[in-house]
């Protein structure tokens, strides 16, 4: 059995450089932490209680989760690979159904907000699995300066 506790949410981080990187906040999300903002929670219900970009369809799809992207810029990318010159977010899902998001960092690190709790540094890959899914999209747009 794992020590850590989120080595048995997320089996595939035992043995992988992470971190964690903040504290519990329940004031955003992980796709409101992928898209840099810190100030609310984004998800698309129907009942408009959390932010969504106007110019996305509120709908849990992945097109609608690529539009809400869009709307910063990103667009389909070809790899997770960092080229240094693109910003990148992967969008994880679960049966064909958007469920988290992480930002890249760097060649090798992504960060991703755990829910309401914590965020994390982490390999992509290594919150694939039972929670999340697995990265279906990865979403780029070219370094803000």
């Amino acid at each position: 059995m794992s020590s850590d506790p989120l080595e048995t949410l997320f089996p595939k981080l035992k043995g992988t450089a992470f971190s964690r990187t903040s504290p519990y906040d329940p004031t955003y999300n992980c796709i409101a932490w992928a898209a840099d903002d810190k100030r609310r929670w984004w998800w698309p219900d129907p009942w408009q209680m959390y932010y969504w970009p106007d110019d996305a369809p509120r709908e849990c799809t992945v097109a609608a989760f690529r539009a809400a992207f869009g709307t910063l810029g990103y667009s389909h990318s070809q790899t997770a690979l960092d080229d240094n010159t693109k910003e990148k977010v992967a969008l994880f899902c679960k049966n064909g159904i958007p469920t988290h998001a992480s930002r890249q960092l760097d060649a090798a690190t992504w960060t991703s907000k755990l829910g309401p709790d914590i965020d994390i540094s982490h390999e992509l890959e290594a919150i694939s699995g039972i929670c999340y899914g697995e990265v279906t999209d990865i979403l780029g747009r070219s370094k803000l300066t």
